[in-house]
């Protein structure tokens, strides 16, 4: 069955607007829970700009549900991971200038590098995601490198869906999607675990629900943007009620 990783890392932006205590990442997280999520997702990023090591630390410790740990590929970010444990770390790229991740990971060009960072997480007992672009050429460097679990990033298609007046039946759109349906199919023929995230909201996620074999969807800032007119739980219902429809309907 489908499911759903909630990302508070908008939340973390919100308290260090303020460079104070709250809102607590921890209690969005347990909101989160509440609401139905089955997984919390969160990125420390190199420059800290909104979730801190503490967060992490907290939400290891205190919250109940699965922790994904979005990261750079650093030698940092790996001893932070195998100390804290998270059950999934996802490595994505990341730059210090932009305002969120803006593409996939490039595997097929870093195979080196990002095998020997997927071995000691797999080392310390965590599972190893890796965030690409629906390429076959990144789906197939991704099991050389030995990771689990590849997460195709759906930022194209929901820029193309926005685009085209939010219309899921535009030739651009369903070109996009079928890219990622086609990725899904390339992940779990090689034997790899087959999420997806990035951009998604209310409007656009269903036909991506909706994909053979797609495991998780990791959303975060569209789920933290209702949440301040509806509550973080009502907001997770929404959307988890949103996937599941159209995970049955297919």
């Amino acid at each position: 069955m489908i499911e759903l990783g909630v990302n508070i890392d908008h939340v973390a932006t919100l308290r260090q607007a303020r460079r104070t205590w709250e809102p607590d990442p921890v209690w969005a997280a347990v909101e989160a829970h509440l609401g139905g999520a089955d997984g919390i997702t969160v990125h420390l990023r190199e420059d800290r700009r909104h979730i801190q090591d503490e967060d992490v630390r907290r939400l290891r410790e205190l919250t109940h549900i699965k922790l994904n740990l979005e990261m750079a590929a650093t030698d940092e970010m790996v001893a932070i991971a195998c100390r804290l444990q998270p059950e999934m770390a996802m490595l994505v790229p990341e730059g210090r200038h932009e305002i969120t991740t803006e593409g996939g990971l490039d595997v097929a060009g870093q195979e080196a590098k990002l095998r020997e960072a997927v071995a000691r997480l797999a080392g310390a007992g965590i599972v190893t995601s890796v965030f690409i672009d629906a390429e076959p050429a990144q789906v197939e460097a991704s099991a050389r490198i030995g990771a689990r679990v590849c997460e195709v990033h759906t930022g194209p298609y929901a820029h193309a869906f926005h685009a085209r007046g939010r219309d899921p039946e535009s030739p651009a759109v369903v070109a996009e999607l079928d890219k990622i349906r086609a990725a899904g199919e390339a992940i779990r023929g090689l034997g790899m675990r087959f999420n997806a995230g990035h951009a998604l909201n209310y409007f656009n996620v269903q036909p991506v629900a909706a994909l053979p074999g797609v495991r998780e969807l990791h959303i975060g800032h569209a789920i933290v943007s209702r949440s301040v007119f509806v509550g973080l739980r009502e907001a997770v219902r929404e959307m988890k009620r949103l996937m599941r429809e159209a995970a049955r309907g297919a």
